[in-house]
């Protein structure tokens, strides 16, 4: 399914009505696969001689698509003496694109101890989204006669102990294959292809290879302050099924934003947070940042800047992860009123050596943003617009070529080279003529300092993938780097 996207020659108009609402995006349910063993779900009773076990959902991209929500119907594990068990059968989504090199928990599940030497999934349905100049291309690929993938598993996962992690890595560059520019080939065999490998938990987790998440998206669903947890609901496309459920525990250390603590939490409260993978398999929040106090704006989206609209308090932007009213594909968003900020995952922007700045009103095509507003009347739900109450700029991954490498105020200093696809120097050039368009949009100051988490060296002339928040300083893009991670062929 292709919606055209009109940017050429219109660099300065916004037409609410150009921009239709795609079709809801449907998937294809496949036939029910009759497997013993015990199911997964959000939380689970671990019966004797079995193992909480996290499944983690990262993928590894490079930055051809901007949206890619896939439906797994369930997964099932294969031991070597034959077993076969379902770690959960109920479907559940996920958006892998902001899932690039950064895990997150996907379901729980208690799993029979056994040594387990293959695995499969159910695969449900899929909208990968890229963009080019003159539209985005959103294609509906449903699994046909053969929804069951078999997953890569690189050496046995041996389920063992109290509580463990494993992680489903989704290959998206071998799993969707274009035929040329932002044109998806929908026509060619689809093969998702999934790594499942055992990921090692830290007793304290710095980084996402050790048990710790970060820009996990979601909404509060309740609340329990004489336990100390709280249950949030994930981000997702409503298309694509129902996203994770997050039981997530606090303590002294968390550090809370928007609220004082916990008793400031309540149902219907859009939270960021980020948490660490505890050796009972539970979730504790290390920060949980409120973006909007006001119970009555539920309605979140996350996503990529595409377009500035005229009068410049209205921006379109793809909805990659949305609460239910937010659906669709894209959003225009209005912001005049609305709090600008800046994720607190950050605490060293104010040391970078240059003004990290973010304002609605100066956002720049290809940053991502959290937003959250209250669709208040069918009007703005009929025409996908709705008043913004807070936009937040948020982290992205990026995945490009180090060029050179130098230093600047305590930071190592990377510059990176985009591909031509990337969002930014695409939107650059959809967007000629705004003010606040990036002068050099196929380059990016990457700064790293001792808190960022360097999961291999850096060399000049590799492709590399960095994690961070994305700032345009007078025209030049410069990202505050928390991760930096081997990059995928562009």
């Amino acid at each position: 399914m292709r919606s055209h996207f009109p940017f050429a020659g219109k660099p300065s108009h916004f037409s609410l009505h150009v921009f239709r609402p795609l079709l809801a995006l449907l998937f294809v349910f496949c036939a029910a696969v009759v497997l013993s063993g015990c199911g997964g779900s959000s939380t689970q009773t671990v019966q004797p001689g079995a193992t909480t076990v996290v499944v983690m959902a990262s993928s590894t991209s490079n930055d051809a698509l901007v949206a890619l929500p896939l439906t797994l119907q369930s997964l099932m594990l294969k031991s070597q003496s034959g077993n076969t068990v379902t770690v959960f059968s109920t479907p559940i989504g996920a958006e892998y694109i902001h899932l690039n090199g950064n895990p997150q928990p996907l379901v729980t599940a208690s799993i029979p101890q056994d040594t387990y030497v293959s695995a499969f999934a159910v695969f449900g349905g899929a909208s990968p989204t890229c963009v080019g100049l003159h539209l985005v291309n959103s294609a509906l690929i449903s699994p046909g006669t053969t929804p069951v993938v078999t997953v890569n598993l690189p050496q046995p996962i041996q389920v063992t102990g109290t509580a463990m992690a494993i992680d489903l890595d989704l290959d998206v560059s071998q799993s969707f294959q274009f035929a040329g520019g932002c044109t998806l080939g929908v026509s060619a065999p689809l093969n998702p292809t999934f790594t499942l490998m055992t990921m090692n938990i830290a007793a304290q987790p710095t980084n996402s290879t050790n048990g710790r998440s970060v820009g996990m998206y979601g909404v509060v669903t309740a609340v329990n302050a004489a336990n100390g947890t709280f249950i949030a609901n994930g981000l997702n496309q409503q298309s694509e099924g129902p996203g994770p459920v997050w039981q997530v525990s606090t303590n002294g250390s968390t550090a809370f934003f928007g609220v004082k603590n916990l008793s400031g939490l309540s149902a219907g409260l859009p939270v960021d947070m980020d948490v660490s993978l505890q050796p009972d398999g539970s979730l504790l929040a290390t920060r949980v940042a409120v973006i909007d106090t006001n119970t009555a704006n539920v309605d979140v989206l996350s996503g990529e800047v595409l377009f500035l609209g005229n009068p410049p308090s209205t921006l379109l932007a793809l909805s990659n992860l949305a609460t239910g009213a937010v659906a669709e594909n894209f959003a225009a968003v209005g912001y005049a009123q609305a709090a600008s900020q800046i994720s607190t995952q950050f605490p060293n922007v104010k040391n970078l050596p240059f003004p990290a700045v973010f304002q609605a009103a100066s956002a720049t095509p290809g940053q991502n943003l959290l937003v959250a507003a209250n669709i208040s009347s069918a009007v703005e739900f009929s025409t996908n617009s709705f008043p913004a109450t807070t936009v937040e700029l948020v982290p992205q991954t990026i995945n490009g070529t180090v060029t050179a490498v130098s230093a600047s105020g305590g930071f190592t200093v990377y510059t990176v080279t985009l591909a031509p696809y990337d969002l930014f120097p695409i939107l650059a050039a959809a967007n000629a003529g705004q003010p606040v368009v990036p002068t050099a949009p196929n380059t990016v100051q990457v700064y790293a300092d001792s808190s960022t988490a360097v999961l291999t060296p850096v060399s000049t002339g590799s492709v590399f993938r960095f994690y961070g928040l994305v700032f345009n300083d007078n025209g030049r893009l410069r990202m505050d780097c928390a991760q930096i991670a081997a990059g995928v062929a562009e």
